[in-house]
């Protein structure tokens, strides 16, 4: 894959009127910090940053940032603030990386062989997505664009957890080194509609269980109809 680069220049307005100011113009306020440098005030083009962001990889890829009258640094994506209503980018953090030492990042999750694993294809069941990123630790020259999770095994009620995952050699997953928890990441499940179904029969028959118990004569009293019309037929027979 061709690596990614975003040309970025260095602000010194700071403040929310610069900052509106600069997102009239197009331009993205952008603070690039981490590594071995001080923190960096940025601006970088809208148009040019919302392409890129149209690629997944771009979220968990090594991005060269050539800042205008200095030298070029590799960075990774940290974090983004977009406006709540129209989506747009407010603002970006970038976070330098240096070659030999790790970095954390979220990476997304790829999941293969959902519609043709046997609880899906023959058990009529449904995936259920627990996860859909996952956080991991890592030398940059290690960092995954993804990491795939295989479902062609899994039966209904069977479920994948974070320890079964296959990650790429020099990646580990963060949870795992320092929790005991191992969280479900992927499960097949029953509908939701066929479940919805089950619990309405299950109420209708223990509604009629609870019936029949508040008023066991019921029953007694039908019967005793039943004998009663049957005994004034017998009468009518015989007078005739």
């Amino acid at each position: 894959m061709k690596p990614f680069e975003l040309n970025a220049e260095p602000r010194q307005d700071k403040g929310r009127a610069a900052s509106r100011r600069m997102r009239r113009e197009g331009k993205v306020p952008t603070v690039m910090y981490g590594g071995n440098g001080d923190p960096v005030m940025l601006t970088v083009d809208r148009d040019d940053l919302e392409h890129h962001l149209e690629n997944e990889a771009f979220y968990s890829h090594i991005i060269k940032i050539n800042v205008k009258g200095s030298s070029a640094e590799d960075a990774v994506l940290r974090d983004l603030q977009r406006h709540p209503a129209k989506g747009l980018v407010q603002h970006m953090d970038l976070l330098r990386i240096v070659a030999g030492e790790a970095i954390r990042m979220n990476v997304p999750l790829h999941f293969i062989n959902e519609e043709t694993c046997p609880g899906v294809k023959d058990e009529g069941g449904i995936i259920q997505h627990n996860m859909n990123d996952i956080e991991i630790e890592c030398l940059p020259r290690n960092l995954p664009e993804y990491i795939e999770v295989d479902c062609a095994g899994m039966h209904l009620h069977d479920a994948i957890h974070m320890s079964e995952i296959t990650v790429p050699e020099g990646v580990e997953l963060v949870e795992l080194l320092h929790q005991d928890i191992d969280r479900t990441v992927v499960s097949v499940q029953v509908p939701r509609a066929a479940l919805e179904l089950e619990a309405e029969e299950e109420a209708e028959a223990e509604a009629e269980a609870a019936e029949a118990l508040e008023d066991p004569d019921a029953g007694d009293a039908d019967e005793a109809d039943g004998e009663a019309g049957e005994d004034a037929e017998g009468d009518d027979d015989s007078k005739e």
